[in-house]
């Protein structure tokens, strides 16, 4: 009898985890390992700090690049609904700037699509690359 209160106690608790983690889709880790770059998010809190370059203070997130420490700020989010956001991002050194659109296309998966603006860019081979206008993320643990 103790056996099967624990175990679906133990089942009850994973079931609220997994609750809790929908309700939050734009917040965490995103990686699109095509081009090396990741999206660091909480637009819930608008509590992430950039490491090393904690002067930026506590913003929504950020676009970065696995290659190089240049980051992409997102300084303003606005949930529109369970599935989209709208954010306004700036780089790192404030000389350009861009609106996107990020949307949830299912529990693990986000698409930024850029709207208005610069186009986001990274540094490869002391080359600036533009990304394509839509990324697809996928949710790292």
């Amino acid at each position: 009898m103790i056996r099967k209160i624990l175990s679906t106690s133990l089942l009850l608790l994973v079931s609220f985890a997994g609750i809790a983690q929908e309700e939050e889709p734009f917040k965490g880790y995103f990686i699109n390992k095509e081009y090396n770059v990741y999206l660091q998010i909480d637009f819930y809190k608008n509590n992430i700090i950039i490491p090393g370059q904690e002067v930026f203070g506590e913003i929504p997130g950020f676009f970065g690049d696995k290659l190089d420490g240049r980051k992409w700020l997102i300084t303003d989010a606005k949930i529109i609904n369970d599935k989209e956001a709208e954010v306004s991002l700036i780089n790192d050194v404030a000389s350009e700037d861009l609106t996107a659109k990020i949307k949830l296309l299912n529990d693990s998966t986000l698409r930024l699509k850029q709207v208005e603006g610069s186009v986001l860019k990274i540094a490869r081979n002391r080359k600036w690359v533009k990304m394509p206008k839509v990324l697809e993320f996928k949710s790292h643990k």
